[in-house]
C-alpha cells in the first residue's frame, strides 16, 4: 500500500444527496433516483465534444475533493449555476473541449490511492495544478479516458478492461480486477467503459447505470464488490450503459 490516503473523490465521506448524471439518462433514471432522496443535476449537452459523450459528466468535469469541482469552460456557467448555495465550489478549467480524441480528454482523469492516472500532457492545466496541492503521485498511461476506464470501489480498489492501467495500478499495490472489454453500451461507439457506466453513492453503496447479465465477468465483478462489502444499486433494470461516470457530491 502506498502512503496514507484517505478518501477517493468519486466515494463521498458521507452519503451523496446530490448526483450529477447524464442529461439524457436522468428523466428515465429520476423516478429511482428520488427515492433514495437525492437531488439530481441533469448534465447539460456539451455541443463542442462527438456527440455520443456530450452529456457524459466525466467528460466536462473532475473532483477535486469532495465539494470542489473543475470544470470546462465550454460549460462551466451552467454548472456554476446550477451548483449555486450547495456548498460545492466550482473552479473554471483552462481547457476548452473539441471533437478530436485529444481535444476532449483533459477532465476525464482517474484517481486511485495517492494517484492521478492520466495521459498527463493533455490533462488541463488548472486541474493539475489543484491536484499538485493535495500531494498526489501522478502516473502516465497512454489511455485519455482513463475516469471512464475505472470503475471506482475503493479508495484502493477498482475496476478496468484496460490492461495498462490494470498492470500500472497492480505494480502499485492496489486491488484492481481485470475484466473483459466490452459488452457495455455507447451508442455511437464499439462498446463503452464501467467506469462510465458506475458511481459510488458512499463508501458501501456503489450505483450502476444497468444489470451485468450479458456481460461473460458478471460473476467476477459482482464477487469482487461483495469482497469489498458493496452494496450494489442499480439506476435502472436494463443493460448496462456507459453514461460517463455518476459523480455523486455531498451538498451542505
Amino acid at each position: 500500500m502506498h502512503g496514507d490516503f484517505m478518501f477517493n473523490p468519486f466515494i463521498p465521506k458521507n452519503r451523496g444527496n446530490l448526483l450529477i448524471i447524464d442529461g439524457r439518462m436522468a428523466q428515465n433514471l429520476s423516478k429511482k433516483i428520488e427515492k433514495l432522496n437525492i437531488k439530481i443535476i441533469p448534465t447539460i449537452r456539451c455541443e463542442e465534444v462527438p456527440d455520443p459523450i456530450s452529456y457524459h459528466p466525466d467528460i466536462v468535469m473532475h473532483p477535486i475533493n469532495h465539494n470542489t469541482l473543475v470544470i470546462a469552460p465550454n460549460v462551466f456557467d451552467y454548472y456554476e449555476e446550477k451548483l449555486y448555495g450547495l456548498g460545492i465550489k466550482v473552479i473554471k478549467g483552462q481547457t476548452e473541449l473539441g471533437k478530436n480524441y485529444l481535444d476532449h480528454i483533459a477532465y476525464n482523469v482517474g484517481r486511485l490511492g495517492n494517484f492521478v492516472i492520466h495521459k498527463l500532457s493533455y490533462m488541463d492545466e488548472v486541474l493539475k495544478f489543484f491536484l499538485r496541492k493535495e500531494n498526489l503521485e501522478f502516473i502516465h498511461v497512454n489511455q485519455g479516458y482513463t475516469k471512464c476506464s475505472m470503475m471506482i470501489v475503493d479508495i484502493d480498489a477498482a475496476i478496468t478492461a484496460d490492461y495498462p492501467i490494470y498492470r500500472k495500478l497492480k505494480d502499485l499495490g492496489m486491488d484492481i480486477l481485470f475484466i473483459n472489454p466490452g459488452y457495455i453500451e455507447l451508442i455511437g461507439y464499439p462498446y463503452g467503459f464501467i467506469g462510465g457506466a458506475s458511481g459510488n453513492l458512499s463508501k458501501d453503496d456503489v450505483l450502476l447505470s444497468g444489470r451485468l447479465d450479458m456481460h461473460p465477468d458478471r460473476d467476477k465483478i459482482l464477487t469482487f464488490l461483495k469482497t469489498h462489502e458493496k452494496n450494489i444499486i442499480y439506476l435502472s433494470d436494463k443493460k448496462i450503459v456507459d453514461i460517463g461516470t455518476i459523480i455523486s457530491l455531498y451538498s451542505q
